[in-house]
């Protein structure tokens, strides 16, 4: 991973954020997806189990339909899975049943990569190809896929939430958890952002810890802002601190004087979106991200793990120059495939 944001990717920042990213209404655009990850083309069906942080919620939900699309379109065993709650132990639990199923890929995104390094290395031993997302510091996976840079996803975090508090006093960060690799690298990017940008600002603890839920978002912002009254500010790593924020500042009429930039999706913050009780949030599409693990995972099955580099167009949106930051780290990918969203424009995403 940087260490530092590039000079070229702050200042990229200052440009409305596409980087080619489509409108995420309905269904995914996989027109342009290669036609050779086909059942018709390689002869034989594979089984690709994608493992969640935690089922049942809008950002999950969202990417199954990618799952789906993936196995409408290619014909492949492909599925989604993952524990009711955030919890580290029950998603290995998971992955220890799919290995004793004997799943040719499993696709994760790991709830705490430590938890999961034993258990993927498990796998990666019994010949089960594995690919993840969210984990750019994990080791026991044939590839890592990013959206984005996780730094420079944070630095576009903070230069909204810095201008919406006049770029003075202090903020509050939300972590799903303190382990959520990514999540921390965004953070990271916000904080950097903000010391070169907003020297007046400050965050005021540690990061809150909040299991990737909008109730324990909620009641931790809720603490946070009883023990720090001069926090103006809330910066939002996982998607359901939106809802969680949003809430918090509509039932005390805080609009106004405190602001939120974070993760978030517009089925889930829209509503504080559309009463300005929040600006601005940013996601890419999980149903793409979802699809891309899949497609790696066949790629890997088919032998052609070596056209996996720098430069691979997997034909979707976001993902169609892939980039290797570290050349140390071949199997670290970027795609450039985050949004931005406040109320001018939030009717264009509707999941």
């Amino acid at each position: 991973m940087l260490k530092l944001l590039s000079s070229a990717a702050v200042a990229a920042l200052t440009l409305t954020v596409s980087l080619g990213a489509a409108r995420a209404e309905g269904p995914l655009d996989t027109s342009k997806v290669t036609k050779d990850i086909r059942v018709s083309a390689t002869g034989k069906t594979y089984t690709i189990a994608t493992v969640v942080k935690v089922d049942g919620i809008a950002w999950f939900d969202r990417m199954r339909e990618g799952v789906k699309e993936f196995k409408a379109d290619t014909g492949q065993d492909a599925y989604e899975v993952g524990p009711s709650q955030a919890d580290a132990a029950a998603q290995v639990e998971i992955i220890e049943n799919l290995i004793a199923q004997g799943v040719d890929a499993i696709c994760v995104v790991p709830f705490s990569v430590e938890a999961v390094e034993p258990v993927l290395k498990k796998a990666r031993d019994r010949g089960i190809v594995v690919i993840s997302h969210e984990a750019s510091n994990i080791q026991n996976v044939d590839f890592d896929i990013e959206a984005f840079d996780n730094k420079a996803y944070g630095a576009k975090l903070m230069e909204n939430l810095g201008k919406q508090m006049g770029g003075k006093g202090e903020y509050v960060a939300t972590v799903g958890s303190l382990t959520s690799k990514s999540q921390n690298e965004w953070i990271d990017g916000a904080v950097e952002y903000q010391k070169q940008h907003f020297p007046e600002m400050k965050l005021a603890t540690g990061r809150l810890e909040t299991y990737d839920d909008a109730n324990q978002d909620y009641n931790k912002l809720k603490e946070a802002l009883t023990t720090y009254p001069k926090v103006t500010g809330i910066l939002g790593a996982p998607m359901p601190t939106s809802a969680g924020a949003g809430r918090l500042i509509a039932e005390r009429n805080l609009k106004g004087k405190v602001f939120f930039a974070g993760t978030g999706l517009v089925s889930v913050a829209g509503q504080y979106i559309a009463n300005g009780n929040i600006d601005y949030i940013q996601f890419w599409d999980p149903a793409a991200a979802g699809y891309a693990m899949d497609e790696l995972a066949v790629m890997v099955l088919q032998k052609r793990g070596a056209q996996i580099k720098a430069g691979l167009d997997l034909g979707l949106p976001g993902y169609t120059d892939l980039k290797v930051p570290d050349p140390s780290h071949p199997n670290l990918l970027y795609g450039s495939g985050w949004v931005g969203v406040n109320a001018s424009n939030m009717k264009d995403f509707n999941f």
